[in-house]
């Protein structure tokens, strides 16, 4: 949200000591716009590691060509924390794992405690928690807000059930990630083989059989890369635990706003009801 924010936003947005607050402003609006549509009880913001160093372990071109961050967006990542914690919102980090496997993570506490939850993200390999309990809140490009996207929706986009995103992202490869899949294995056939054989591992175990000859040679020469990419794309358990009843603070956030010069936003929250 912070590196969408910054790109959306011109850096002359700027706090009391002339620095850009643009990324934190916006990431702010896009996390309350969701908020004042759903009253969740309890807001939490994951950070980790771009690259997880046991995915970078397991395929060094994980990540690789990912830019570096911007030096404007530096002081405003290190600000994050106070920030939106004067808002009543916790904010989780990992050193190991990255945002995704904590994000991931809170929704299976949540579920298991019988509630419901709500994960915003850009990120599609996270279509895989969806649920009848998780709905993902894919942010998008514009004025409209975030998109919801259910089991229904998964299997509408990409022909298979939340629970084999992993193995298709494995197979059909996930360019942002550096992941190039099986060699001319596009979505259409990735979902094909999901559906007749049911996991990725069932596909490499029956690709001897397969009678299409430059797809059975993409799968018996990359048996074990694609095996990679699927624990690459799965997400791992980021033993957090879930968290308390936490209404947002609102007049906590407009001080913090007001603090850092985004007078415009902390007049919206001290005119929030109580």
């Amino acid at each position: 949200m912070l590196f969408r924010a910054f790109y959306a936003l011109p850096k002359s947005i700027v706090g009391p000591d002339g620095n850009p607050v643009n990324a934190l402003l916006g990431a702010a609006n896009l996390i309350l716009r969701e908020v004042a549509d759903h009253d969740p009880r309890a807001v939490v913001l994951c950070f980790g590691p771009d690259a997880a160093s046991y995915r970078t372990e397991l395929y060094p071109a994980y990540h690789a060509e990912r830019p570096q961050m911007p030096d404007e967006l530096s002081p405003q990542w290190a600000d994050a924390r106070p920030f939106f914690e004067a808002f009543g919102w916790t904010v989780a980090a990992s050193e190991s794992l990255e945002a995704d496997d904590l994000l991931g993570t809170y929704a299976r506490l949540e579920e298991a405690a019988d509630g419901r939850a709500l994960l915003m993200t850009g990120d599609r390999d996270m279509f895989q928690c969806a649920s009848e309990r998780t709905t993902v809140l894919y942010v998008r490009t514009g004025g409209k807000g975030a998109e919801h996207v259910t089991p229904e929706e998964v299997q509408r986009r990409y022909g298979v059930e939340p629970r084999l995103v992993p193995d298709f992202i494995a197979l059909r490869g996930d360019p942002s990630d550096g992941l190039p899949g099986a060699k001319g294995v596009g979505p259409k056939t990735a979902a094909e083989l999901l559906r007749k054989h049911g996991s990725l591992e069932a596909v490499l175990d029956e690709a001897i059989r397969e009678r299409r000859p430059a797809l059975r040679g993409a799968l018996l020469e990359g048996r074990e890369e694609l095996l990679v990419f699927k624990e690459i794309a799965t997400l791992r358990d980021a033993k957090v635990k879930r968290p308390p009843d936490a209404p947002t603070d609102w007049l906590g956030a407009a001080k913090a706003a007001r603090k850092r010069g985004m007078k415009k936003l902390a007049e919206r929250l001290e005119g929030r009801p109580g």
